[in-house]
């Protein structure tokens, strides 16, 4: 029997893999075939890490096209990498398509498109085929990109997406007040990236958003009432991890070691401090010392993610006696099944860059967080979470732009002993959790967008009937 298919692309970055990968897992598991597209390089990388991912569906296949820059460029530098991808992907992601639908029982009904690929839109509509987008960031994000045409008349920034006022502002009486120079294009590398992420992704992504016919999110509506009420064509379908039975993530980019959860079984309940931020922040070797250090102030056992290889090629150097003073009441590893430790009781608290996947990681975990955000829609998120939600504090950079060793100790005995701060971190768990249970939103919002894209492949089969 002919099964739906659909193809889905991802933005070619890890906070955009992975949830895009738990949306192909949702579909499969309701029927419908999934073909994924990563771009060549970032294909490479998910295949080797996939390595020993169990319950990966045959309903899904895994191809990619190029992202247009060579082997040696570095893919870290995010206007480069846009530039490149807006000049050659939509050629390759067409001649794909064409490819795949030689076969008629294999045709795509419909493309699910990262809204940080806005230019899918464009070749959605020139092969006659439906849209739907992705949002892998928070609801909110996305409904200020949906509202440039407000913000400008409103003189917030001008055509060019730059800031001309940098007053707080609220979209809605509804949503939270926003900082203008913290929008996701503004604050993501220097001026020049900043405009080519304005000119490539975010124009292009209000377009394909508005052209879509369903917009699904990684979100709730309990985390973001305001931003669903004044978009009612988002939908929110999460929190997506607890919409499939495993726990273990596809889509990374790097080998997770598990060996990491042998540890934590050997600590005590509501103890270990978990420090992780996520896959592109950088530190220089002064901040790295102070959070070593503070870490080992604290007294509290730590896991401690600290990647290799980073795009600048910094090699950390740890405090002098740093490893021996910790010894096995400190864990670090290169990459960590994260979804794993945050579901894990041994774990008290999560040290965070607020990207959206680990707040809502954390969320649906009901851990409280210790938020350092690093860049674009990350410090939206610390708003979130210290001042809508509740359920974190913030880590305060001192007149260096340091967070020190002192503020780290002083803030995790803060959290720890904070009890209406955890209370309510479980209460917003219970909350987001059953969301996806049968019957509730977040699930309805899922069936409803698979029976759409049914319901459109067998239209396309009518219409080539009737030929």
């Amino acid at each position: 029997m002919k099964k739906t298919h659909v193809l889905l692309i991802p933005y070619p970055a890890q906070g955009h893999v992975t949830p895009l990968m738990e949306v192909a897992r949702c579909l499969t598991s309701n029927g419908l075939k999934v073909t994924f597209v990563n771009t060549d390089f970032t294909h490479k990388r998910v295949v080797s890490a996939c390595s020993e991912i169990h319950g990966l569906s045959d309903m899904m296949q895994m191809v990619s096209i190029p992202d247009g820059m060579e082997p040696f460029d570095d893919r870290s530098d995010l206007g480069k990498l846009t530039k490149a991808m807006f000049q050659l992907m939509p050629i390759k992601l067409e001649e794909l398509i064409n490819e795949i639908n030689k076969k008629d029982d294999e045709k795509i009904a419909c493309i699910v498109a990262d809204c940080y690929m806005g230019w899918v839109a464009r070749v959605a509509r020139k092969m006659g085929i439906r849209l739907a987008t992705f949002c892998p960031s928070s609801a909110a994000v996305l409904a200020v990109i949906l509202s440039l045409q407000k913000l400008k008349d409103d003189e917030v920034i001008n055509s060019s997406g730059i800031i001309v006022n940098d007053q707080k502002i609220q979209l809605s009486t509804t949503m939270p007040f926003m900082n203008p120079t913290q929008f996701v294009w503004a604050c993501i590398g220097d001026s020049a990236t900043n405009q080519i992420f304005f000119d490539f992704l975010v124009i292009d992504g209000k377009e394909a958003a508005e052209a879509a016919d369903h917009i699904i999110c990684n979100s709730t509506m309990d985390l973001e009432p305001g931003a669903f009420t004044l978009f009612p064509k988002m939908l929110p379908i999460g929190p997506l991890l607890a919409t499939i039975k495993s726990t273990r993530q596809a889509g990374h980019f790097w080998n997770e070691d598990s060996t990491c959860l042998t540890w934590l079984d050997h600590q005590p309940v509501s103890s270990v401090i978990y420090v992780a931020f996520g896959s592109i922040t950088i530190f220089d070797q002064t901040q790295f010392e102070e959070l070593a250090l503070g870490l080992e102030l604290t007294q509290n056992p730590f896991l401690w993610v600290v990647r290799l290889g980073t795009s600048d090629n910094i090699d950390y150097v740890y405090p002098s006696g740093f490893i021996e003073r910790i010894g096995n009441r400190g864990k670090v590893v290169s990459w960590a099944p994260q979804q794993e430790v945050l579901n894990h009781p041994s774990v008290a608290c999560f040290i965070s860059h607020c990207g959206w996947n680990s707040t809502m990681e954390g969320v649906s975990n009901g851990v409280p967080f210790l938020c350092w955000p690093y860049f674009a829609d990350q410090f939206f998120n610390k708003t979130y979470i210290c001042d809508i939600w509740k359920n974190g504090v913030g880590l305060d950079k001192d007149d260096t732009g340091v967070v020190t060793r002192e503020e780290i100790k002083s803030k995790v005995e803060q959290l720890l002993s904070n009890n209406i701060v955890k209370d309510n971190a479980l209460i917003l768990q219970k909350k987001v959790m059953d969301r996806v249970r049968p019957e509730n939103s977040s699930n309805k919002n899922l069936m409803k967008f698979v029976d759409w894209v049914k319901e459109g492949d067998e239209h396309v089969l009518l219409n080539e009937t009737c030929k």
